[in-house]
């Protein structure tokens, strides 16, 4: 009893203690925040919501109104420049949207990834999410050996053999356009094309038959891990509100399916190789067999296999099917690309069912439609690094320790670069046309550049190829041509279309 006594009657002093200490760090971290807004407020930006949350209430106030965020970061470019100041916190984001500026911080390997951006990830989702994978990898040296290990796989030469796989999957999808066609329904082509970029990165990157006729689980933890990344990366206060914590566990358990299947097919191929048997010649493979000629591969380097399937796998599903769907979208809108594109296909595919390497090669039309796509909608819209040295973007000197936001939606978008930017213009890509350089990339650029871009355009030409040669589509009326964001940008609508049998001669 005595000693209940005495703690009961310290209690008082030791919260008056606690309330002190927190006070100091509270003003400590004010003042904190205060020597930020001096250091970097000479840069053009939005008046601030908040003085201790900044600009985060802007961008929650789109995420709730489920508006595209990224128009906003466009109006913030048209209005304050090439430089936009954003504070979230005691972090400073510069959305930079200068040619000059984005060739110095992306072609050049000493400005990292996002340190802020990709510690928030591994906070709030776990460091098992995508670890350090290509796609995350904040050390240059353990990037660069990953990228050694796995750009054999994904070279145009090795690529150029799997042809006969991309081929094979695509007509799957000829078959699901079929039936519709048949029944004369309405077709979804997003949820469509969703399954079959699935069933491509499963059979040729892991050697895996998905039944995808109706909807996978796989898809359903790739779209939740988007969502949650998508209210992560804008909302700073995302993970401190309680309404949000079942919808978290629901993306861990998500990000838990997608790194146990990845650690089983891997698992599973090793100890096919180790036995000697007969394995599939797919992205998986060769990237094994590169592995093994790596002198100094360690338990580590393994765990990093998990983190690039899951980068890969939703890479390679989500990027593809958001850009068939949008390519879709823009041809049922523009009925003079769309039969200037069906001339191409008609002369140069015909009416063969086996489209090769050297047919996607002489699609040139084709190519100049997907880039224009990728030009309006990127799928990928932002990429962003940290800025460790002091530079000066448009006559504005940046001090060092800064994160900048570069995002090909917006360079696309401005008139600056792009003569009427929201007219859906493929010319724009003819061999002959002046190149943008600096302004479109959607891949993103430099060292780090997105090392499935080969992939992604082999599959989307093929898929697009037959899907011209084969069917008439038209755009179902009334529906909405507005973006989605959910990390990646998708079409709200989910592109409508009533499909029909193409009857040529």
């Amino acid at each position: 009893m005595a000693i209940l006594s005495a703690l009961w009657s310290w209690l008082p002093q030791a919260l008056l203690f606690s309330l002190c200490v927190f006070f100091v760090a509270f003003l400590g971290y004010c003042l904190y925040i205060k020597h930020v807004h001096l250091k970097y407020d000479h840069i053009p930006g939005p008046p601030r919501k908040s003085f201790l949350f900044g600009h985060s209430a802007l961008v929650v106030e789109k995420l709730e109104r489920d508006e595209l965020i990224h128009d906003m970061f466009l109006e913030c470019a048209q209005t304050y420049g090439p430089v936009v100041r954003y504070n979230v916190l005691h972090y400073v984001i510069l959305l930079v949207s200068c040619p000059k500026a984005t060739k110095e911080i992306l072609m050049s390997a000493k400005h990292p990834k996002d340190k802020y951006l990709y510690t928030r990830m591994a906070n709030l989702f776990g460091q098992w999410f995508m670890g350090n994978g290509l796609a995350t990898a904040l050390n240059h040296e353990q990037w660069h050996k990953q990228r050694r290990i796995m750009d054999p796989a994904f070279s145009s030469l090795y690529l150029r053999g799997l042809t006969g796989i991309f081929n094979e999957r695509a007509e799957k999808m000829m078959e699901r356009l079929s039936e519709e066609a048949d029944n004369n329904t309405v077709a979804n082509m997003l949820h469509l094309i969703s399954d079959l970029t699935l069933d491509i990165i499963a059979k040729v990157g892991f050697g895996v038959d998905l039944d995808l006729k109706y909807s996978s689980p796989f898809l359903k933890a790739i779209e939740t891990c988007l969502k949650g990344m998508s209210h992560y990366i804008y909302d700073a206060t995302f993970e401190y509100k309680p309404q949000n914590w079942p919808f978290i566990s629901e993306v861990r358990e998500a990000c838990r399916l997608l790194r146990s299947t990845g650690a089983q097919w891997i698992n599973e191929r090793k100890t096919a190789i180790n036995n000697g048997e007969n394995v599939p010649k797919d992205l998986l493979t060769q990237i094994i067999k590169s592995a093994e000629q790596e002198e100094n591969m360690t338990k580590e380097d393994e765990e990093l296999m998990v983190d690039n399937f899951v980068t890969f796998f939703i890479a390679g599903q989500e990027t593809t099917a958001n850009e068939f769907a949008f390519c879709v979208m823009e041809l049922g809108r523009h009925p003079d690309i769309l039969e200037k594109l069906k001339k191409e296909v008609d002369e140069v595919i015909g009416v063969k069912t086996e489209i090769s390497y050297e047919d996607l090669g002489n699609l040139t039309y084709l190519s100049q439609v997907l880039k224009e796509t990728l030009r309006l909608y990127p799928t990928a819209p932002t990429t962003s690094r940290d800025v460790l040295e002091d530079i000066v973007i448009d006559g504005h000197h940046i001090p060092g320790g800064v994160t900048c936001m570069l995002s090909s939606y917006i360079s696309s978008r401005l008139e600056k670069f792009f003569n009427y930017p929201l007219k859906f213009d493929p010319d724009r890509f003819h061999p002959d046309a002046p190149k943008p350089y600096y302004c479109y990339y959607p891949f993103a650029l430099g060292p780090r550049s997105c090392i499935g871009q080969n992939f992604a355009q082999i599959e989307a030409k093929l898929v697009i190829a037959k899907l011209i040669q084969r069917f008439d589509f038209t755009l179902v009326s009334g529906q909405s041509f507005d973006i989605k964001e959910s990390f990646s940008l998708k079409p709200k609508s989910g592109v409508l279309c009533k499909i029909k049998h193409r009857h040529t001669s």
